[in-house]
């Protein structure tokens, strides 16, 4: 139903560009919309579990992304202030064969970018959409220069502020979690062990994991009242950073005694969209689903739902049928993944009594049960979207 067939996707993310890539493998005349005059990621790593990158390997991209950063070795959970281990995932061990990888965001964009392309992708930059029209019998962008571009098909990848879900769904105000988050890169040797460490404390954590390179990734989490903006451009001096931490072991303040430049944003809550999809559009990743970054899924289930979209457009005879699939394959699973993450950061800010037994809990899990401690969440890295029918 894809060949020969024009569409417009918003937005040049990882969302995106997945599902440009995707669409254009299965016949489609793609062409990329993306504001900004370059195809770049803010400097920051993120996960990506074997659930993304099944997608990845089934849209041919499997070298490029062992090229991208490191494969995972381990998980670490470590008492914050003592820097004493809790617990010690061995994914080398108990999970040999999955691929859970450490990408810096540039890279994973370069690559998914060089992919687009190379199945025939255009992409169009500085294309600032200030409104979708979706009223007339196709969608109209307008943009921020005064024009309007007509689509046939519309697919909406324009992220959290998305401009596509607020014409399909009207504009939901986010709440406001009260936990803000740093990003920051700091050096590494590539040589250290390919583990991803959390850090716990009271009321914040930090996780922390070599991207290859060079680099290590820093995301910090504390909880506040006062209130920050949602935006990944707003810059902070590395000395506030510091000062929440400064209470934790060396290892810690040594990365942070490192920072130079970080990234602060408020982290808040957003509903899954109800509506997906009209007649001639349909939306995915952020602008469908927002999540906390407390499972590191948020790419990850950008990708998914590119691969099902993808499919349903290229399978079912009709539009409507194939988006309405789409929506039903995906709603369920990306609403438990939001609310999966919406609990999580709970278990890593423990105090007192219940952080104590917390953390006994899960030493004698790590010692005993370490099968069973990591396969609490195989139903989110042990899906293969890729292998999924009907």
């Amino acid at each position: 139903m894809l060949i020969g067939r024009k569409v417009t996707v918003l937005g040049a993310g990882i969302a995106g560009l997945t599902v440009a890539r995707a669409l254009a493998m299965r016949g489609a005349e793609v062409e990329v919309l993306e504001q900004a005059e370059a195809i770049r990621e803010v400097g920051a790593g993120l996960q990506v579990s074997p659930n993304g990158a099944a997608v990845l390997r089934a849209l041919g991209l499997g070298k490029a992304l062992e090229a991208a950063g490191p494969r995972a070795e381990a998980v670490r959970l470590v008492d914050g202030e003592t820097g004493s281990q809790v617990a010690r995932l061995d994914m080398a061990r108990l999970r040999p064969d999955a691929d859970y990888h450490f990408v810096h965001r540039a890279r994973l964009i370069e690559l998914l970018a060089d992919g687009a392309r190379e199945a025939g992708v255009k992409i169009r930059l500085l294309q600032q959409i200030e409104r979708v029209d979706l009223s007339g019998p196709h969608p109209v962008l307008h943009t921020k220069q005064g024009a309007e571009i007509e689509t046939d098909l519309l697919i909406g990848a324009d992220g959290l502020n998305s401009k596509t879900r607020e014409a399909l769904n009207g504009r939901v105000a986010p709440f406001f979690t009260h936990q803000v988050a740093w990003r920051a890169l700091v050096p590494c040797d590539d040589s250290e062990p390919k583990i991803a460490q959390v850090f716990m404390g009271a009321g914040k954590h930090l996780v922390s994991y070599p991207l290859g390179r060079g680099l290590r990734n820093v995301v910090a989490v504390e909880e506040r009242h006062r209130w920050v903006e949602e935006s990944w451009a707003l810059e902070d001096d590395p000395i506030n950073l510091r000062t929440a931490f400064e209470d934790f072991c060396p290892t810690v303040r040594g990365w942070l005694d490192q920072v130079e430049k970080v990234n602060l944003w408020g982290l808040f809550r957003h509903p899954v969209a109800e509506r997906w999809f009209a007649p001639g559009v349909a939306i995915l990743g952020d602008a469908a689903h927002p999540t906390l970054p407390f499972l590191a899924q948020g790419a990850v289930m950008a990708m998914e739902d590119a691969w099902v979209l993808a499919e349903a457009l290229a399978n079912y005879e009709t539009d409507e049928v194939a988006f309405a699939a789409y929506q039903e394959a995906r709603w369920d699973r990306c609403d438990q993944i939001v609310t999966a993450a919406n609990k999580n950061a709970r278990n890593y800010h423990l105090s007192g009594a219940p952080r104590t037994f917390g953390h006994l809990a899960l030493r004698a899990a790590s010692r005993f049960t370490p099968e069973r401690l990591v396969g609490r969440f195989d139903w989110i890295y042990g899906y293969d979207v890729t292998q999924q029918t009907g």
